[in-house]
């Protein structure tokens, strides 16, 4: 005698009603739509409230460098290669960092280091933004002008460029600076993400690689990078896109200068973030405010950018590897 199932049909499946799976999917397709919708919105709003702005500069917003509130005439080449700069001193520092970390912690890492090592890199990024920024202007501001700034401004004075490059006051805060900081907070975003595809490399090929007689390097290199390139692509993007966004940690040790007077490193300067940060809130309903918003609505673009660039590579790298496969 067949036994029936509580639900009342044979082999124990439970009846599913029609109108779940439809409320699900209803529920699945709603949440896609209003996230692109909020998207839209987001950009309509931006294009709305930098419409004076747009109108009155154009296009040439973007290389105009005069930003005065007094004068009510705004450009924001300013900003704009303040954020550009902060972004690339970031990567150009957290990158070789974080595949250092990410090597040591999956291949020369003893057993008893690797776990509470790497639980303490991913910490670091949970300490707020404004905690990076307070000890950055206190503390590392400081030391980098005594220890960094002054040495560098006596080894270079005179050299054509590398003197302009390390001109201008020692007193720790400017675009370095500010460049130094952003690194020290995207480094457990790209480290973390690093260190999880260098695991997924399956360990036959290295060990393969490691009986042929290859160092550490050389399997790094030609076994592990080639296999998780595109992990590894992903993640200094990911790393990009918080250097770009980030506001409190920059507007504290970048100076907030709204003037280009060389092109030192050392500089205090600006950031589009920064900008919003500092005078949004006083901004006055007019041409400021809607040249803030034009700001707003230019690093959606920088980010946007990046993100298409970041796509189309890693499609390009996937498409390579399977015509290679």
């Amino acid at each position: 005698m067949e036994r029936s199932s509580p639900a009342g049909r044979p082999g124990g499946r439970a009846v599913r009603a029609p109108w779940a799976d439809r409320l699900f999917a209803l529920a699945a397709h709603g949440a896609a739509w209003l996230t692109l919708a909020l998207l839209l919105g987001i950009l309509l709003s931006l294009f709305a409230g930098a419409a004076p702005a747009i109108r009155e500069y154009g296009l040439s917003f973007l290389w105009r460098s005069e930003w005065d509130p007094v004068q009510d005439r705004y450009g924001g080449l300013i900003m704009i290669y303040g954020t550009l700069m902060t972004s690339f001193i970031a990567l150009l520092i957290a990158v070789p960092v974080s595949f250092g970390i990410a090597l040591f912690l999956t291949e020369l890492s003893p057993q008893w280091l690797k776990r509470p090592l790497g639980v303490a890199i991913e910490l670091l990024a949970a300490v707020p933004s404004i905690v990076y920024g307070m000890w950055g202007l206190l503390v590392f501001g400081p030391l980098l002008a005594t220890y960094v700034q002054q040495p560098l401004q006596h080894l270079f004075k005179g050299v054509p460029v590398l003197g302009a490059l390390f001109s201008g006051p020692p007193v720790g805060i400017g675009l370095l600076s500010a460049g130094i900081i952003l690194a020290i907070m995207v480094i457990p975003f790209i480290a973390s993400v690093m260190r999880d595809v260098f695991e997924v490399t399956p360990p036959m090929l290295k060990e393969s690689a490691y009986g042929l007689g290859s160092t550490t390097w050389e399997v790094v290199w030609n076994v592990v990078l080639p296999y998780t390139k595109t992990g590894v692509v992903g993640g200094v993007m990911l790393g990009l896109g918080r250097a770009l966004g980030e506001t409190m940690a920059v507007t504290f040790v970048i100076g907030n200068m709204n003037q280009l007077n060389s092109i030192s490193v050392f500089e205090a300067a600006n950031s589009i973030t920064s900008a919003l940060a500092n005078e949004f809130a006083e901004a006055g309903e007019g041409l400021h405010q809607a040249s803030l918003i034009y700001l707003g609505l230019v690093l959606f673009f920088i980010t946007f950018v990046v993100l298409a660039f970041s796509k189309i590579l890693l499609a390009q790298l996937k498409k390579s590897e399977g015509s290679k496969s």
